[in-house]
């Protein structure tokens, strides 16, 4: 079976999806899948995510991989792991979510900004390190932290876009994090699915 960390280093692209609720979820993450798109992040702003999380791991195949985001205490890291999240992201590292993540097996990809903080997630076992806020960095930042640290997997997420999601990757970035220029709030709320599926397949064509 394919890890969830081949999955995402394959296909680069980890869809950040902040929902309204379950049915409008379930109806990005099958637009979001039709265009190609196979990792997505339900982030836990959204006091639907738990459940969101439930139901589409039991709709998608194993080819995609699905997880929990914004998780910053260990309570939410039980809670997603039972609901069947493949790994988990957070804005900022924390022992209590690095240690549940480990205790529940599951890719933990905190955030961190600069090198030393990068460098420390790395070392207390993070399967890859969101930069976060990346927009404030841009992609030169990672070839810079990665010269030394050559050994790093990044993950930059914030500002991330059609425009520059070749330069993120040509300086160094093991996977993206994108969410906005990617799930059109626009689209969302004239509920155009179609839409969405296109813009899904925008990205998906920039990585071919």
């Amino acid at each position: 079976m394919t890890s969830v960390l081949d999955i995402v280093a394959k296909h680069k692209i980890v869809a950040i999806v902040r929902l309204d609720d379950l049915s409008t979820a379930e109806c990005i993450a099958d637009a979001l899948i039709d265009g190609g798109i196979r990792a997505i992040e339900f982030t836990l702003t959204n006091p639907d995510a738990v459940a969101t999380i439930a139901e589409i791991r039991q709709r998608a195949d194993d080819s995609v991989a699905i997880g929990a985001g914004s998780v910053i205490n260990a309570e939410q890291v039980w809670a997603v792991a039972d609901a069947g999240a493949q790994f988990v992201v957070s804005p900022v590292w924390k022992r209590e979510v690095n240690t549940a993540c480990h205790e529940c097996g599951l890719p933990f990809m905190p955030g961190a900004f600069t090198p030393s903080e990068i460098q420390n997630a790395w070392e207390w076992g993070a399967s890859a390190v969101k930069v976060f806020p990346a927009n404030h960095l841009g992609p030169r930042y990672l070839k810079d932290v990665l010269a030394p640290l050559p050994h790093l997997r990044l993950m930059p997420t914030g500002g991330v876009s059609l425009d520059n999601i070749r330069d993120w990757l040509a300086h160094g970035a093991f996977a993206l994090g994108v969410g906005s220029s990617l799930i059109n709030n626009d689209a969302v709320a004239d509920r155009d699915w179609g839409r969405l599926r296109e813009n899904a397949r925008r990205y998906v064509d920039q990585l071919a």
